[in-house]
């Protein structure tokens, strides 16, 4: 027996010095091999659209709903004593659901009006967080104003 490759595939027929023949194979050219026509392709985006969801915006809204209303009702109608606690703790939920609402719409890259979102590399404007702050310091005092004065 000799000793060196097979010149005979696995079914009995005989290989050429290149390997087997395949007539279903592409073609060579000289600059390669020869490009079969792609099948269409379909574009699909795999994430999901960048929105804030009923999930997400549920929970803000009933924390919100509950605070502003156990903020409004001692002030509105003076419990007595215990008026400026509940007013104040309704306060505190507002504060929260702003917050919380804030940071959800800041993971879908949601802003406020005015300042870039969050990775677009660009600083606010100094005049638009100036503005923000006023406003919130503004509601800050007059909410702490109006609590204090049902003591």
């Amino acid at each position: 027996m000799e000793a060196g490759p097979r010149n005979t595939a696995p079914g009995g027929e005989q290989l050429s010095p290149d390997g087997p023949e395949d007539l279903d194979a592409p073609s060579v050219s000289d600059d390669g091999p020869a490009q079969e026509p792609a099948p269409e392709e379909v574009e699909v985006e795999l994430r999901p659209q960048r929105r804030l969801g009923f999930w997400q915006l549920a929970p803000v809204v009933c924390l919100t709903a509950v605070g502003s209303l156990m903020f409004a009702f001692p002030l509105a109608f003076e419990f007595g004593d215990g008026g400026a606690v509940v007013a104040m703790l309704g306060l505190l939920l507002c504060c929260c659901a702003a917050g919380w609402g804030l940071m959800a719409a800041r993971r879908v890259g949601l802003a406020l009006p005015g300042l870039p979102p969050a990775d677009s590399g660009r600083r606010p404007d100094w005049r638009v967080v100036i503005g923000y702050v006023l406003a919130l310091g503004a509601v800050t005092v007059l909410a702490v104003w109006r609590v204090a004065r049902l003591r």
